[in-house]
């Protein structure tokens, strides 16, 4: 197993796998000081494509956790993925996201598609794992009041765990071969309504679905950006379009163990 370069490593995704994966891996990371103490570290921001560059230079295999959410979000995934072919990288596994198309309703997963799309022009060897909604999350979308509020009609999303998706990152990265040239769906084992989710958080949680115009008032007061506020809200009308609703078999099928449900996850925490 050459070397492997793991990105977002002192995030979640990222730091699980770093854990997991064995060996020595490289640990990509904008602040060293959050790095674990003897890594083989490297700092670069992806939009630095000749600092990424250096901190790629010999790695066989490289994780390409997708960037934070910003309006520039693209044209760093660019740098980075013209870097790692600059290193000679030989294969790339990107976190992409369910439903990755030029016109996903969910807005940021146009970015993935836009990311994917360079990635294949770049001749590189890829994998992408395209997360549906992170089920870690769902408990942060509950107000104050106990209400989950959002657009997303009676539809329904195949909500996955983080550490599924680990899981399913480090069986690809210690042997990444046979999975050159494949797109993967990392789903969890149902797809939920959020009606659904609220009575699996339990307590007094509820579900209200808001309309488009109670969305956008009820975000109001955070003072975000117009871009934001169209992607937290497209993350609901994305649910209700039905985009977010395929069950797969893939988090299984690479990590032998079954896709966690929400309920399982929760009682776990």
């Amino acid at each position: 197993m050459g070397l492997i370069v793991v990105s977002g490593a002192t995030g979640r995704l990222g730091g699980r796998v770093a854990r997991l994966v064995g060996g020595a891996p490289r640990l990509l990371v904008r602040d060293p000081k959050r790095a674990p103490e003897g890594a083989d570290v490297a700092v670069a921001d992806y939009a630095d494509g000749a600092a990424v560059r250096r901190a790629l230079d010999g790695a066989e295999t490289v994780l390409m956790v997708s960037a934070a959410e910003t309006p520039d979000r693209v044209g760093q995934h660019r740098s980075f993925v013209d870097a790692a072919r600059a290193a000679g990288v030989r294969q790339l596994v990107y976190t992409s996201f369910a439903g990755a198309s030029p016109d996903a309703t969910f807005t940021l997963a146009r970015d993935h598609w836009h990311t994917e799309q360079h990635i294949r022009e770049s001749g590189l060897a890829f994998t992408f794992l395209r997360d549906n909604l992170y089920a870690d999350f769902l408990p942060f979308m509950v107000g104050e009041d106990g209400v989950i509020r959002g657009p997303a009609g009676d539809g329904k999303a195949a909500v996955v765990a983080q550490d599924d998706i680990a899981d399913a990152i480090v069986a690809v990265l210690r042997d990444p071969a046979p999975h050159a040239g494949k797109t993967y769906e990392m789903t969890g084992p149902e797809a939920l309504g959020l009606a659904e989710v609220a009575a699996i958080i339990g307590g007094s949680t509820t579900y209200y679905d808001e309309t488009l115009d109670e969305a956008y008032a009820s975000r109001e007061r955070y003072q975000a950006p117009k871009w934001q506020v169209d992607a937290w809200v497209s993350t609901y009308t994305a649910i209700a379009a039905g985009e977010l609703d395929r069950v797969s078999g893939d988090v299984e099928t690479l990590t032998g163990h079954p896709a966690t449900s929400l309920q399982e996850l929760l009682q776990a925490g």
